[in-house]
């Protein structure tokens, strides 16, 4: 007779490891809410993912105002403001003037390297190289999660259980526990493949502008980013079946400084070329964002194009509405903050749908647009940048709507 499975009970089950699941997980204990979070990936390899990073006023605040270290105030890049290029001509937004506010570039590796210290300083119960292989019990009292453990010395084959009163699925857009819970007429999903990706680089070289560049041209969209005072990332529209090892840096430069020239003799500064990627795009929405005592959060719910710079951002807002709601659950005894989580969440989540949706459309160039609607594009972005209100949707949408 096989020896009975391992069986581990919390409150909060969190499949998922990455900064929404850390996150979560961090406020929770500091509630004395207890928790496990199971992790299919290594810490290592999750700290060395490179990941850009555009953090929101308000993430910033519940990173640093729930005690994980500063690093991001003294390692983020806070900017004022961004700048919309058409035409060959920049034309800046100031966040601070328009709507009070300001975004900081911290790369999301980082962000889980901070809550991962303060889940170890604290004694958290995050258990990496956990495979996750089922989930049962939804709807029950006592939904379950059965998982591998898949360290150095662990054994395969024997199969653990998490038992939980609730389970929150935080493992990203391949999410196991969304596909868990099934795709019937009570969870739809909604999706927009796009057709076209970004081809995004690291380099070794100076910033080329002081605030991020988001430029419309005849060629294609590029993102002109920075990481720190010496490494750079920047990105050019492509075909999702581009392949990194056809481009040689000189052609990638090439092709960058292209979609940024102008009138103003605007140059890159260029450097050495150490990370190469390709990037696919799609925006994804899964309704409703919770079932029975299963609750999914940032990207196992949803995703976003990169270019409103939301994806993070969201999972944070998830994970602040969750938290509010499992702290009056646990303390009160009342679902209902629980049984309103996935409507509330969803609000914020097609708002930035639809700006995420709305840049995208306004800055890329269509592979079969017609001459009407490059021109139309770039009579939009001649409305928002000549009109202050214009800049004031576009700053308000990109800093971030208050959480609810």
């Amino acid at each position: 007779m096989a020896d009975p499975a391992p069986v581990t009970r919390t409150k909060v089950g969190i499949v998922g490891g990455g900064p929404a699941g850390l996150l979560l997980s961090h406020l929770l204990a500091q509630q004395g809410i207890d928790n496990v979070v199971l992790e299919s990936r290594d810490h290592e390899t999750i700290s060395h993912t490179h990941r850009a990073g555009i953090l929101e006023q308000q993430a910033v605040e519940m990173l640093t105002g729930s005690g994980v270290d500063g690093r991001v105030l003294t390692h983020g890049d806070e900017h004022a403001g961004i700048a919309l290029r058409f035409n060959g001509e920049s034309h800046p937004l100031n966040f601070p003037d328009l709507v009070g506010a300001t975004v900081t570039l911290y790369a999301q590796n980082e962000v889980f390297v901070d809550l991962a210290a303060a889940r170890a300083r604290d004694g958290g119960d995050v258990r990496y190289l956990r495979e996750v292989v089922g989930l049962d019990g939804a709807t029950s009292d006592t939904p379950t999660v059965r998982y591998r453990d898949t360290s150095p010395g662990a054994d395969p084959d024997a199969i653990h259980e998490l038992r939980c009163d609730v389970v929150v699925g935080a493992d990203g857009s391949r999410s196991f526990c969304r596909r868990a819970l099934g795709d019937d007429a009570e969870h739809r999903d909604h999706r927009v493949e796009y057709p076209f990706a970004w081809f995004g680089i690291l380099t070794e070289a100076p910033k080329s502008s002081p605030e991020l560049i988001y430029a419309n041209s005849p060629h294609g969209f590029a993102l002109i980013s920075q990481r720190s005072e010496t490494v750079q990332r920047m990105y050019f529209q492509c075909d999702p079946d581009e392949r990194v090892e056809d481009w040689s840096d000189d052609r990638i430069w090439s092709e960058l400084q292209r979609r940024v020239a102008g009138p103003d003799g605007f140059e890159l500064r260029t450097g050495p070329i150490f990370d190469r990627t390709v990037l696919g795009f799609r925006s994804f929405v899964r309704e409703p964002m919770s079932h029975g005592n299963v609750f999914l959060a940032g990207d196992a719910a949803h995703t976003v194009p990169p270019t409103g710079a939301k994806g993070l951002n969201l999972a944070f807002a998830d994970v602040k509405v969750l938290f509010e709601a499992l702290d009056s659950y646990f303390g009160t005894g009342s679902r209902d903050l629980l049984n309103a989580y996935s409507d509330t969440a969803l609000r914020r989540v097609w708002k930035a749908q639809n700006f995420s949706y709305w840049m995208t459309s306004m800055l890329h160039t269509h592979p079969d647009a017609d001459p009407f609607e490059t021109k139309r594009a770039l009579g939009e972005l001649d409305t928002v940048t000549s009109s202050r209100y214009g800049q004031q949707y576009l700053a308000e949408s990109y800093t971030g709507w208050p959480h609810a």
